[in-house]
């Protein structure tokens, strides 16, 4: 099997186990009233599943995204770019003869 489908396989298993640790606490702390609902359903096995599953991908695609991001080279070249010097620039203004100012209306 390839490194990147082992590594995938593994990334995946860590985000469902988080996963079912995620919705194991949400239950067991009730947030919401999310256990009262679910316990009270007579559908309470299939809502636990879809939440395990529905989080387990998310997690799985996040783990999976920082295992990926995570491997990156370490780039030791200088940063922030060109260090900019302001000047001030001179500008000659001249008053405008030729436009007359009416005071008034």
């Amino acid at each position: 099997m390839p490194k990147l489908v082992g590594l995938y396989i593994r990334q995946c298993a860590i985000g469902f186990a988080l996963s079912a640790i995620f919705v194991g606490a949400m239950l067991w702390l009730d947030i919401g009233g999310l256990a009262h609902l679910i316990l009270a359903s007579d559908a309470a096995v299939l809502a636990v599943v879809m939440l395990w599953v529905m989080n387990g991908i998310v997690f799985a695609g996040v783990q999976f995204a920082w295992a990926i991001m995570s491997m990156a080279e370490r780039d030791e070249t200088p940063r922030g770019g060109k260090r900019l010097v302001l000047e001030p620039v001179p500008v000659r203004a001249e008053k405008r003869r030729d436009h007359q100012t009416t005071v008034g209306y």
